[in-house]
């Protein structure tokens, strides 16, 4: 152990003070050593923690923001700050996979309502994977992946899950108003229907579903590139008007 102690031993201060004496005693308990390890790797996980905290900060606040009507978005970054934003609910139970076309670029779209609806598939997905692993008793986290693509007609978003996945049955009727497949108190059957009216009749997009028991899920987005022209005072509603749960 290395003392500090005689480095007071330079100091010109009355050695019979009482202060002086505990300070000596105190310090002379102090691994120097340690703490010249110790301290730069707590400082630094300070910083990262501080880093984390702002981008939740940053993510939140551009969660937040519904748009104005259809208006030109950052489709990549409407995805990162919803991931952000809904990280409490699959981080426990899946790893996030995201391949973001750089090329994506802005996107003619409601805004608020986009975000809505990656936020109930997401939080869908996470409920699928948490629910397969304790089917099979496994431990081990899943994934969700996220992409996106633009072609000369589309933007496609899909996100999968390795989770439970469905049913023929349950895929054709997820988009029906209050069907869920979760237990009562778990779900209330809104979040794909809202997912739909978004998507298909709001966007003018499409939506579509590959699933399999067993074998997770995929959901589809497509988003028109060129879209009519809205009419004068034509807007998106705001975000607190689409909550809902996920089925």
């Amino acid at each position: 152990m290395a003392a500090v102690g005689p480095y007071l031993d330079s100091v010109p201060i009355d050695e019979d003070t009482p202060e002086l004496a505990r300070l000596r005693a105190a310090i002379s308990t102090v691994d120097v050593e340690f703490l010249g390890v110790e301290i730069p790797g707590a400082i630094s996980e300070s910083r990262e923690g501080l880093e984390r905290v702002a981008e939740i900060v940053r993510a939140l606040k551009d969660f937040s923001h519904p748009g104005v009507g259809r208006s030109d978005t950052d489709v990549n970054r409407a995805i990162e700050s919803t991931v952000q934003v809904s990280r409490n609910e699959w981080k426990y139970v899946a790893e996030m996979i995201l391949d973001l076309d750089p090329d994506v670029g802005l996107l003619p779209c409601f805004e608020g309502e986009l975000k809505q609806v990656i936020l109930n598939v997401v939080v869908n997905a996470a409920h699928a994977i948490d629910a397969q692993r304790e089917a099979t008793g496994q431990s081990r986290l899943g994934h969700i992946s996220i992409s996106s693509v633009r072609s000369d007609e589309w933007v496609t978003i899909t996100i999968s899950d390795d989770g439970t996945g469905m049913s023929d049955d349950v895929r054709r009727r997820i988009f029906d108003p209050f069907f869920t497949t979760k237990g009562v108190g778990k779900g209330t059957g809104q979040g794909l229907s809202i997912a739909y009216s978004a998507i298909v009749q709001k966007h003018e997009g499409r939506i579509d579903v590959n699933s399999a028991p067993g074998h997770g899920s995929s959901f589809i987005l497509q988003l028109p590139i060129r879209v009519p022209a809205l009419g004068e005072g034509e807007a998106a509603p705001a975000v607190h008007e689409l909550a809902g749960a996920a089925r």
